[in-house]
């Protein structure tokens, strides 16, 4: 996975509301995830799988910073 990716992936996560990334359960908020990278550059078939597999392992840290952000965070 490119550092550009990843960058675009962590800033999509912090500019996306705690309540969206808590309100979805683990397969949706993959899904979610991997629509808006999606959106904003072209991946292929092995580049998405990557992706995937990276999202869930983070699914705890994503989960747990969405929790730690004040409550007026958007």
């Amino acid at each position: 996975m490119s550092p550009s990716l990843l960058r675009q992936l962590w800033s999509l996560i912090e500019d996306t509301q705690s309540s969206t990334l808590l309100s979805l359960d683990d397969s949706t908020l993959i899904q979610w995830l991997l629509r808006q990278v999606r959106q904003h550059c072209a991946l292929n078939y092995d580049e998405t799988n990557v992706l995937d597999n990276y999202l869930r392992s983070k699914l705890s840290l994503i989960r747990d910073l969405a929790q730690s952000r004040p409550a007026t965070n958007p």
